[in-house]
């Protein structure tokens, strides 16, 4: 909570961060994994908030997942980059889908390059020689996830503060937490088990997000530049990042099923 009137309101950042979380899953999950799939004709899906269980499986239906991070991303962008005049909340909102996206979508290159599993080792599964695919996906998420790191560090550089040097702490450590919090929890619902939430869950929240740990020192404040205004508490935020918290943990990390 904001103590001298300038401070970001702790509660509306974390409802905030919450949509932004979620958001950028449905995006993954059920836009780029489940539309492929059914567009791909299978019979039964399942959308959980770790993954899009089918009938099918396909090189598209894995890839499209990140393909649909990374398209979304660039609309966020371009919505950033319009010149609207957004409130700091809606500004931070606007940041932290795009952050989620690009580091959703780059890292799941460096992620699957790793440990062979995940949607680019079913991309990949194959191909060979299979250890240079599997290098080209680690160079690949190392490049485009930095690369995303300096995009989103440019659209956070209007939230530095002089007079709290701190804030950019906040700002991006608290999404972080409060993400993998939820990611966590909702995870644990999930009826594909336990397993998906040690292998897929925290590592697609915890570890593609990682950048938002390290962006604060790329964002050291230089003298004379002004600030976004401060996040104030808003009960609209907080509700809608509340009620799409209960729905996300309650209907989506049991599962949704669908046939035809």
């Amino acid at each position: 909570m904001p103590d001298d009137g300038s401070r970001d309101d702790r509660l509306t950042t974390v409802a905030v961060a919450a949509l932004a979380c979620i958001v950028q899953d449905i995006l993954h999950e059920a836009v780029g994994h489940g539309v492929t799939a059914w567009l791909s004709g299978a019979r039964q899906l399942t959308l959980s908030t770790v993954a899009l269980q089918s009938d099918i499986s396909t090189r598209w239906i894995a890839a499209d997942g990140t393909l649909v991070n990374l398209a979304s991303a660039v609309i966020f962008w371009l919505l950033l980059r319009g010149g609207q005049r957004y409130r700091p909340a809606t500004r931070y909102f606007l940041v932290l889908t795009l952050a989620g996206s690009l580091f959703t979508g780059t890292g799941y290159f460096l992620y699957s390059g790793f440990s062979n599993f995940g949607d680019w080792a079913v991309v990949i599964q194959g191909w060979q020689p299979h250890w240079v695919w599997r290098l080209g996906l680690i160079a690949l998420g190392i490049v485009s996830y930095y690369a995303s790191m300096l995009v989103v560090a440019v659209e956070l550089k209007p939230f530095r503060e002089r007079s709290h040097p701190r804030r950019m702490q906040g700002l991006c450590w608290i999404p972080y937490f409060a993400d993998g919090v939820l990611a966590a929890i909702a995870g644990l619902l999930n009826p594909a088990g336990l397993v998906y939430v040690l292998l897929s869950a925290l590592p697609s929240t915890l570890g593609a997000n990682a950048g938002l740990l390290a962006l604060p020192s790329m964002l050291r404040r230089p003298p004379g530049e002004a600030g976004v205004p401060a996040i104030r508490r808003s009960i609209g935020w907080i509700a809608a990042g509340a009620v799409a918290s209960l729905l996300f943990v309650v209907l989506i990390g049991r599962g949704l099923t669908w046939s035809r």
